[in-house]
């Protein structure tokens, strides 16, 4: 069961940055942006679960407030370019 939530969680990341690239918008870039550091998160902590290190729930609170500074950044990057 864990290995159909990874590979779930893989497909989703896809398509997340399928829409970053493909989004007309910033932002849905900045949405997808978003939506694949939350993903990222899951899968670093579904990995570490799978393998048994479960050290690994830092590193993913880590990069969760990492992706969320960068997303915070880059929403006020796309506000610049309106003013």
């Amino acid at each position: 069961m864990l290995e159909v939530a990874i590979v779930a969680v893989l497909i989703t990341m896809v398509l997340a940055l399928a829409r970053g690239v493909i989004g007309p918008t910033g932002y849905d870039r900045m949405l997808a942006a978003n939506a694949f550091g939350t993903k990222t998160v899951l899968l670093i902590a579904l990995g570490g679960h799978a393998l048994g290190w479960h050290s690994y729930l830092d590193v993913a609170l880590l990069y969760g407030v990492l992706a969320f500074v960068g997303v915070v950044a880059l929403a006020r990057a796309i506000e610049g370019d309106k003013a």
